[in-house]
């Protein structure tokens, strides 16, 4: 349990004192912590509208919802190492070998009944919080990538249907990406977020791999070059293709919003973000385009998780079981900010929302789950800052993905 963060130990201490939230306290009643993130405030709303309607069910479970937008995973972690985490608190994909491996969290097997129906979740999502057998984490939702296309754009430029292949895409922006009497460019064709998130699934397309069988490193190979090599040729050579900070924008999102990248690679959840922020903006989206006739995309996912020490452990599984059945993944899903996990409620979704959000769950049969390992977060860190330097030529991808894959694997050896 220290090699897990012996770092942020003494963080631990000084989070000792002020772990538990103020709140109500029903005489007699059980008191239980959720705690995660919030990606929306109309989100965080909904979510207190079900604690609500879970408190009225169960009125001797007091629910105190605890929300943790800075450093998320370093508190949790922390408060596990200081024995003061949440009962229950929400876990990315990305994060869960690391606690699973340490067994900080509470198995789910033995508190799931037949009524609760874990068939009817997507498996790649189930799949991505079980080790050795045991199921630690229910995934609450998740997204794929698809592509965003600005309509209005893809008019001016007399396109009329989106690129199916990687190589359409590429010309496509070459067309949409339109300069000023000066020679700035107003619009690029698309925008990119060069982080390893984003770029699994291109390492992939030509059969390269992120990690070995050991979870070390294996991204620096001929195959894995060739894909990520198509994102480096389109921004530098091309310059059709812009990140977010060449036009001042805070995200992809927002670039995309702004009309300054005609096209780009997002999840549900921008489609609502869209909608309120940028409401006259005409867009659709389309599956991510196939490269080297292969389909592609990304997965994320996010399940509510036990903690191991929990003294009200009931009382935790039913407030992940209320959150997870089939009625509030209904009433959850109708904002459209994720997709649900279940199979059910994902058949179930609005006609109206069926063209935005079609190319998203189609993604879900083919999507690489953003997941491969306890060391994937060393790798995504060496990856990040090695291939930011390539995309904006300050060294060969070749030479700057070796660099990655070796500081990479130095630092999980000298770690186990």
């Amino acid at each position: 349990m220290k090699k897990l963060l012996s770092s942020l130990a003494f963080s631990a201490l000084l989070l000792l004192t002020n772990s538990c939230r103020s709140g109500d306290k029903n005489e007699g009643a059980i008191e239980i912590t959720l705690s995660g993130w919030q990606s929306n405030p109309i989100e965080s709303r909904l979510l207190e509208k079900v604690i609500d309607q879970f408190e009225a069910k169960y009125p001797n479970i007091k629910v105190k919802h605890e929300v943790i937008n800075s450093q998320y995973m370093d508190v949790i972690k922390t408060r596990l190492i200081g024995e003061v985490a949440p009962d229950v608190f929400y876990l990315d994909a990305f994060e869960a070998p690391l606690l699973m491996k340490y067994e900080v969290l509470e198995p789910l097997n033995s508190y799931i009944k037949s009524e609760f129906n874990l068939a009817d979740f997507e498996p790649n999502l189930i799949n991505a919080f079980k080790r050795n057998g045991n199921l630690y984490g229910i995934p609450k939702d998740f997204s794929t990538l698809a592509l965003f296309y600005n309509e209005t754009a893809f008019a001016k430029a007399k396109i009329q249907q989106p690129p199916k292949t990687w190589n359409q895409l590429i010309e496509y922006s070459k067309k949409l990406t339109l300069y000023d009497q000066t020679g700035k460019v107003n619009q690029y064709g698309f925008g990119i977020t060069p982080e390893l998130p984003r770029q699994q699934f291109i390492i992939q397309a030509f059969g390269g791999e992120l990690v070995d069988r050991n979870h070390y490193a294996a991204f620096a190979t001929p195959e894995s070059l060739k894909g990520l090599q198509l994102v480096i040729e389109q921004y530098r050579h091309d310059r059709s293709s812009a990140q977010p900070s060449d036009v001042g924008a805070s995200s992809g999102d927002d670039m995309f919003g702004q009309g300054k990248a005609a096209m780009m690679l997002s999840g549900a959840w921008t489609i609502p973000y869209f909608k309120e922020t940028f409401p006259n903006l005409k867009f659709s989206t389309a599956e991510v385009p196939t490269i080297n006739n292969r389909k592609g995309t990304m997965a994320y996912t996010v399940a509510y998780v036990m903690n191991r020490k929990s003294t009200q452990k009931e009382a935790a599984w039913k407030l992940i079981e209320y959150l997870t059945s089939e009625a509030t993944m209904k009433e959850s899903g109708s904002q459209g900010f994720a997709l649900p996990s279940r199979r059910s409620v994902l058949k179930g979704l609005d006609s109206d929302r069926h063209s935005l959000y079609a190319p998203l769950i189609a993604g879900s049969t083919y999507a690489t789950i953003w997941q491969a390992g306890e060391t994937l977060p060393t790798i995504l860190t060496n990856f990040d800052n090695q291939f930011v330097s390539a995309l904006i030529g300050q060294q060969s991808l070749k030479d700057a993905m070796q660099k990655a894959q070796d500081t990479a694997n130095r630092e999980i050896y000298l770690s186990n």
